[in-house]
């Protein structure tokens, strides 16, 4: 997340070589490729879901992205800044998506769920009270998400403090500072077709089938000073 966050610093004035430069087009964003099959997640996650899901909504927030990047790009180079808010409002939403999705994909694996070890399991503990406090308070957390959102666990990288919170659509109620480590996507399109209206369905199947525990564990580990 924070190498993604990262990159946008900059990008209107970066040509496609990463080199500054007025009139130099911006860098583009990717869509980064499944780390598995389509119907690898079977049956906790369908194929149809998984094929609409990233083939169309997370493709949408990559060129919903770059539009604004370039947007951005195009007034820099006039100086005419009358776009400025819906540039930076399409940023947040679009930005604050695709880096969302790029870490949710690799936060599952066929095969996954069940309990962390290490030194996250350490922690969650240390911080959390204990695993089973944790999933009870990332379930109800994450379930509780008023319209459309995301349920995450997150690393401050200066203390080490683990915090569960809500995301409103991508953006909203971001705590800066903070580094996602765990992301649960509850936008209807990311569960309806096989969970319809069950949000507690999917969730469950999430924490208990899908979490790619060696995958959150790299990112804790990475998520520090």
């Amino acid at each position: 997340m924070s190498a993604l966050a990262g990159s946008f610093a900059g990008m209107a004035a970066a040509g496609p070589n990463g080199e500054g430069g007025k009139g130099t087009m911006p860098e583009m964003f990717e869509l980064p490729p499944l780390p598995y099959a389509y119907d690898a997640l079977e049956p906790y996650y369908d194929e149809a879901t998984l094929r609409l899901h990233h083939d169309k909504h997370h493709a949408g927030y990559v060129t919903g992205l770059n539009a604004a990047v370039e947007q951005v790009g195009k007034m820099t180079a006039s100086g005419d800044f009358a776009g400025a808010k819906a540039a930076a409002k399409a940023l947040a939403f679009h930005g604050s998506g695709h880096v969302l999705h790029s870490l949710f994909w690799t936060n599952m694996k066929p095969g996954g769920g069940g309990e962390p070890t290490g030194d996250l399991a350490k922690a969650i503990a240390g911080k959390l009270g204990s695993f089973d406090a944790f999933k009870k308070l990332f379930l109800a957390t994450t379930n509780s998400v008023e319209g459309s959102g995301w349920g995450i666990l997150a690393r401050c990288p200066q203390t080490g403090m683990l915090a569960v919170l809500q995301a409103e659509k991508h953006e909203n109620f971001a705590v800066w500072g903070l580094v996602p480590i765990l992301v649960c996507d509850v936008w209807e399109h990311a569960y309806y077709l096989k969970y319809q209206n069950k949000r507690p369905d999917w969730t469950a199947a999430f924490m208990d089938h899908l979490v790619n525990w060696d995958d959150v564990a790299q990112r804790y580990a990475a998520a520090k000073m």
